[in-house]
């Protein structure tokens, strides 16, 4: 089974040469790339999950309703809230959209299972080798997703052979053929591959003055739209087997 999912988060980095781009601009470019990662997913039929970063949330609540309508499941991206505004960003949510959310991604401020749960949250799903630096430490390999505190948690997915975690970066850089080979050879010991990106990594560098590293330009943008478009291309192609999180889990 193949777990394709997208962190939604405002692009972070700082701008060249004194210039700006503002909260509103950054949130702007946000929702243009997650409707254009949306476009591709609806051309071939695969639904996702979006993990929506906590603080965005009630700014994009039409982008949400878009993400739901078409049959993908919103989660929760925590990366600095604290626990009321995660509790109370997911009533309103649940009160917007109709539907439970289920499930909370964290990378490097985490909650205990013990709260989360108490927050009804079903599962989590933490990225821990999202790193640049991950090529330098050997990863511990999970494949079994566990029950803690009731919750279940959902391991990050890794090559059993190259070591290659699925994170955004490697998605980016690696070239198409090698990266559908990893996937194909995965899937051959684990039942699941956890596939992850973020949406800024579908930004036009061209038209704005990011400062942003030259390895993290690379296959940017309509790059990215374009290997999104084949990794799904293929997948339906070999028909693999595709789910929501939620629905694999449970």
């Amino acid at each position: 089974m193949i777990l394709l999912t997208f962190n939604i988060v405002n692009i972070e980095a700082g701008c060249k040469n004194g210039s700006e781009v503002s909260d509103s601009e950054r949130l702007k470019i946000s929702e243009e790339n997650t409707r254009a990662i949306l476009r591709i997913l609806d051309i071939h039929d695969i639904k996702a999950t979006f993990f929506i970063e906590i603080s965005l949330v009630e700014k994009l609540q039409n982008l949400l309703k878009a993400i739901s309508f078409q049959g993908h499941e919103i989660a929760f991206y925590n990366q600095n809230s604290e626990t009321d505004e995660i509790e109370n960003t997911k009533k309103i949510t649940q009160d917007f959209l109709e539907k439970q959310i289920k499930g909370i991604r964290q990378k490097d401020n985490k909650i205990s299972s013990q709260i989360l749960k108490l927050m009804e949250f079903s599962y989590i799903s933490n990225i821990d080798n999202a790193n640049i630096l991950f090529p330098f430490k050997r990863l511990k390999r999970d494949t079994e997703i566990i029950e803690e505190d009731g919750l279940s948690i959902v391991p990050e997915s890794i090559s059993p052979y190259s070591q290659l975690p699925y994170n955004d970066f490697v998605f980016q850089v690696l070239p198409m053929k090698y990266y559908q080979n990893m996937v194909f050879e995965t899937l051959k010991n684990d039942d699941f591959v956890l596939i992850y990106l973020n949406s800024w990594q579908f930004t036009d560098f061209s038209r704005y003055h990011f400062d942003v590293p030259f390895y993290r330009r690379l296959n940017s943008g309509k790059k990215m739209e374009d290997k999104l478009d084949a990794l799904l291309s293929w997948i339906n192609e070999k028909e693999m087997a595709t789910s929501r999180m939620k629905d694999y889990i449970f």
